[in-house]
This record gives C-alpha cells, sequence and structure tokens, in this order.
C-alpha cells in the first residue's frame, strides 16, 4: 500500500462503499462528481466497473489532486469512455462547466465566476457572492459524492453552495470527521450550532447517515467519520432574501461566538438606532446568532433593510 500524502486515508469497509453509492439513488441517467476518488472504490460502483453494472451512472467526472492517484485511475478507467479523470484541485474547479447541458456550461466566463468561491473558514466570506437561478431540471443538475479531506471540509461546502445557488446541484453525499457532521446537522439553541450549520442548512436538507469507525479505513485516522447527504434546496426565495445581503448579514452576525448578535451586528455598522427601530419582539435583545433560527434572523435582515 502506498504510503499516505496530504493526509489521505482510503474507506476499505467495502459495505460502507456500496451503501455511499447506493444513497445517492438512482444514477444511470445523472452526472456524478466525485471528489477525492482515490484508489478508486466507490468509482467501480459508480462507473459499473466488475460486477456493478447496474449502479452505473452517465457520466462520472472525477476530481483528484494527488497527481499519482489520477493517473492510477486515469489508466484504470481509460476504455470507460463515461468516465473523466482531472487531476485538479476541487476548490479551482468551476462545476458549471461539467453540467451536461450545453446552455448552463456555455454561461459567459464573466457570469459564471460572479460566484466564484473564496476559500476561507470560518469567516464564511465564500458566501458573499451568488445570484439565485430558477430552478433547474434533472438534467440540469449535478450530483456529487466524496471522502472530503478534514482540513478542507469546510472550503470544500462553502464551494459547493456556490453551485447549489445557481442551482446546479441536486444531492451531494459526503463524509466527514463526526464532529464537522455533528456540527453542520445541529439545529438552534445547541452548543454545536454555528455560522457552519446555518450556511449549510440555508443550501440544503440535511440528513445523517451513518458513522464509521477508525477501523474502516487504511490507514485508520484518529477520527471517527459520518457520511451525510445533502439535497440542495436553497431558501432565499422562501425566506424572502437576497443571496448577497443575507449571506453577508449571516457572515456579520456569527463574527464573534462570544458576543449577542446586536454587538456583532454594531461591529459590522449598524448603529444603535437601526437596530433598535428594526429588531423584532420576538428575538429577546441580548440573543446569540446561534439560538436563533435562520427564519428569525431573516426577518431581522428584512427589517433592517426596510428600516
Amino acid at each position: 500500500m502506498k504510503k499516505p500524502k496530504l493526509g489521505q486515508n482510503f474507506l476499505t469497509d467495502e459495505d460502507a462503499i456500496r451503501r455511499i453509492a447506493q444513497s445517492l439513488g438512482d444514477t444511470t441517467t445523472r452526472t456524478v462528481i466525485e471528489i477525492g476518488p482515490g484508489h478508486g472504490a466507490i468509482t467501480d460502483i459508480l462507473a459499473g466497473a466488475g460486477q456493478q453494472a447496474e449502479n452505473r451512472c452517465a457520466r462520472l467526472h472525477c476530481i483528484e489532486f494527488d497527481p499519482a492517484l489520477a493517473r492510477e485511475l486515469t489508466f484504470r478507467f481509460r476504455n470507460a469512455p463515461h468516465v473523466t479523470i482531472h487531476h485538479a484541485d476541487i476548490l479551482q474547479t468551476d462545476l458549471s462547466t461539467l453540467v451536461p447541458t450545453p446552455t448552463l456550461s456555455s454561461r459567459p466566463e464573466s457570469e459564471r465566476s460572479a460566484d466564484a468561491a473564496e476559500s476561507g473558514v470560518p469567516d464564511e466570506r465564500s458566501l458573499l457572492g451568488g445570484v439565485q437561478r430558477p430552478a433547474a431540471g434533472p438534467a440540469d443538475t449535478l450530483d456529487v459524492v466524496g471522502n472530503l479531506p478534514y482540513y478542507i471540509t469546510s472550503d470544500i461546502l462553502l464551494h459547493l453552495f456556490t453551485f447549489a445557488r445557481q442551482g446546479l446541484l441536486a444531492r451531494a453525499v459526503l463524509m466527514m470527521q463526526r464532529e464537522v457532521a455533528d456540527r453542520i446537522a445541529a439545529q438552534p439553541g445547541v452548543s454545536d450550532y454555528g455560522p457552519l450549520s446555518a450556511f449549510t442548512q440555508l443550501h440544503a436538507q440535511v440528513t445523517n447517515l451513518f458513522t464509521l469507525p477508525p477501523s474502516a479505513f487504511n490507514p485508520p485516522p484518529d477520527v471517527y467519520s459520518t457520511v451525510i447527504r445533502l439535497d440542495f434546496a436553497p431558501r432565499f426565495t422562501e425566506l424572502a432574501v437576497d443571496p448577497i445581503g443575507f449571506n453577508n448579514f449571516l457572515r456579520a452576525s456569527f463574527a464573534q461566538k462570544r458576543k449577542t448578535l446586536s454587538n456583532n451586528l454594531r461591529n459590522a455598522g449598524y448603529t444603535p438606532t437601526q437596530l433598535a427601530a428594526a429588531w423584532p419582539d420576538t428575538i429577546p435583545p441580548q440573543a446569540r446568532s446561534e439560538e436563533l433560527p435562520l427564519e428569525a434572523m431573516a426577518t431581522l435582515y428584512r427589517a433592517l433593510q426596510n428600516a
């Protein structure tokens, strides 16, 4: 076994590999993006290799950062025309170019790059941009699967949200460190709820699927891993907020966890007079952002916009 690089821990539990692939649902007519395929365990199933032909997807794009692994996979799937191996950084990959419909992939570069995500956690800078598009049809969207590197999990999620806001993503099945998955799925009012929870739940419905012990990997990591499913359904229209402004507002609201929401907003430039005029009766004056659901945050944001 090749010595792992880049913090790689390869999933070897065959049952878990099958469950991850199956959690995407029927992919026979779908275009799937696999992030960090490694040695291709999940790729085999999605590509319909060996005895797994019934799970084959229409198109499979594998984004692999490690050049040696990318070469290995390119050779291995050389006779599979529906599989493309990209030696690339997922954070620098414009997923809109991989959408199967020509009308989306041919969008002007200036338009496609307007929402480009900046890497940056925990300040969530990559969510400052984004223009909502009308909901895309099934043929216009991508599914995503991947075992996310622990040290850039949040960055990758923020990158995916950029394309979710454009209506380009339908579903993602992702494996990550258990503690991060717990934060993503946390509800307001509990200690795990924070900016990543809010931003994720603003863009998708989160389902915790299953957790794996270190023994499911080679080499075993020091942590447990959890597989989640994200069904992308951005809530900007439902909440009656504009994506750019509301993302900026949320980032400011969660800027310092120990401060109250009002203090964070004052630090972001809102005056006490503005806050007093717009503050809803339903939000306690000393509330912190992690205590409030997105609906309450949207109510305050709209009031501030109209103050």
